[in-house]
C-alpha cells in the first residue's frame, strides 16, 4: 500500500496516516508469527538432524550405553526447547515494552534508557501481551524522577498559550518600532546596532 495510491482515492493527510499506522501494527503482527513459525521449524529440524546422526552412531553400541546417551539426549532436547521458549517470550516481552515506551514522552534517550533498565531489573511478567504491573512501575518512576518525563499537560499547554505582540508601527515612535527593540532584533541575526 502506498501513499500516493490513498491520495488517488481522496484520503487527507490525517487519514493516510491513520491507515499506514494500522497497516504497520497489522504487518508486526504477521512479522512475530513469521518470526515463531520460523523459529519452530528451525528448531524441529535441528532436533530432526541431530537425532538422525545420534541414531548412526548407535549401531553396535549395547542397551545400556544406549540408554544412558538416549537420556542425555533427552535432557539436551528438553534444555533446547526451554530455552527457545524463553527466547520467545523474551522477545515478546522486548516488543510490548517497546510499545508501552512508545506512547511515553521522555526528556531524553538517557531517560528512556534509564527506565528502560529500571523496568528490565523488576522482574515484571508479560501475560497475554500485557507487561503486568508495568503502569504501577512507570508511576512509581515518575515520582522518584519526574525529570526523566516530558509532562504532556503542561508541554500542551504552552503550545496552545496565546502570545501577543504589538502589530508593527504601534510601538514607541509613531510609524515605527523602538530602536532599543530593533537593535534587539538586529543582534539577534548578527547585526550591528542601529543608531
Amino acid at each position: 500500500m502506498k501513499t500516493e495510491e490513498l491520495k488517488t482515492q481522496g484520503l487527507t493527510d490525517d487519514q493516510i496516516a491513520f491507515v499506514m499506522a494500522e497497516n504497520g501494527k497489522d504487518l508486526k503482527k504477521l512479522q512475530r508469527e513469521n518470526e515463531t513459525l520460523t523459529h519452530d521449524r528451525d528448531t524441529w529440524k535441528g532436533k530432526a538432524e541431530t537425532a538422525e546422526s545420534t541414531l548412526k552412531n548407535f549401531e553396535g553400541i549395547d542397551p545400556a550405553k544406549l540408554q544412558q546417551e538416549l537420556d542425555s539426549w533427552k535432557e539436551k532436547a528438553r534444555q533446547a526447547e526451554e530455552d527457545a521458549k524463553n527466547q520467545l517470550q523474551e522477545r515478546d516481552f522486548n516488543d510490548a515494552l517497546r510499545d508501552a515506551l512508545d506512547q511515553i514522552t521522555f526528556s531524553s534517550e538517557a531517560a528512556k534508557r534509564d527506565v528502560t533498565a529500571q523496568i528490565r531489573a523488576a522482574g515484571l511478567k508479560l501475560d497475554n501481551g500485557r507487561i503486568l504491573g508495568l503502569n504501577d512501575l512507570v508511576e512509581q518512576i515518575r515520582e522518584k524522577d519526574a525529570s526523566a518525563f516530558v509532562d504532556e499537560q503542561q508541554q500542551q499547554a504552552q503550545q496552545n498559550a496565546a502570545r501577543f505582540t504589538a502589530p508593527a508601527g504601534k510601538r514607541g515612535a509613531p510609524g515605527g518600532t523602538d530602536t532599543a527593540d530593533e537593535n534587539q532584533m538586529r543582534s539577534w541575526f548578527g547585526l550591528s546596532p542601529k543608531k
